[in-house]
């Protein structure tokens, strides 16, 4: 059975450039299977996030989510994959990924196939297992500035980091949506994002 995941990331400029060395990292923007969003894929405070940066038709929201509270949230800037770790011994991450279409959490990896794809599998309950490959539309992303910020401010003070408001999240010309060159990029560092700045270990 086919995992049909909800994410979103950004149609950004070409990937020429990316070397085998980069075949490993999943962060970057990343082409769902159906080709309805974009999710954008980011390394923040440990862990391997993933939020919808960019939709086909915009201005959706989380209706399908069993919390009545989250059921007018927008889908641009969702967390969909949440908080996942590296495999021991294997280029492969493992964590959550939340699906919008049914409002469901599921257990998945993420895994790197060459510079240009991704697999994306899940399953629930160890069974009902799918997946899909994603495909690359962005180059990988530099670790986030919010978590250095956040080891800077936990070390010379010992205060718990709090998250930057997402104002000051970069802003790049490779955000842009198709025919809008330069346009602000309406998603930026998403480890900015409420939900993944907050996140509670």
């Amino acid at each position: 059975m086919r995992l049909a995941i909800y994410t979103g990331i950004i149609l950004a400029g070409g990937c020429a450039g990316l070397t085998p060395a980069l075949a490993a990292d999943p962060t970057g923007d990343w082409r769902v299977a159906d080709g309805v969003a974009n999710v954008r894929v980011a390394q923040c405070n440990g862990g391997m996030w993933g939020a919808v940066s960019w939709e086909k038709q915009p201005g959706g929201r989380d209706e399908n989510n069993p919390d009545a509270s989250k059921k007018n949230r927008p889908t641009l800037g969702m967390p969909t994959l949440i908080n996942m770790k590296k495999s021991p011994g294997a280029e492969q991450w493992e964590g959550q990924v939340y699906n919008a279409k049914d409002g469901q959490m599921y257990s998945a990896t993420i895994t790197p196939v060459g510079t240009d794809q991704l697999e994306i599998k899940g399953c629930v309950l160890g069974i009902l297992c799918g997946g899909e490959t994603w495909t690359r539309v962005g180059p990988p992303i530099p670790p986030s500035t919010a978590n250095a910020m956040a080891k800077s401010t936990s070390k010379t003070t010992g205060a718990a980091p709090k998250a930057a408001p997402t104002t000051a999240a970069p802003k790049s010309a490779a955000a842009a949506k198709p025919g809008q060159k330069g346009a602000a990029d309406p998603v930026g560092d998403i480890c900015l994002l409420p939900e993944i700045a907050g996140f509670a270990h």
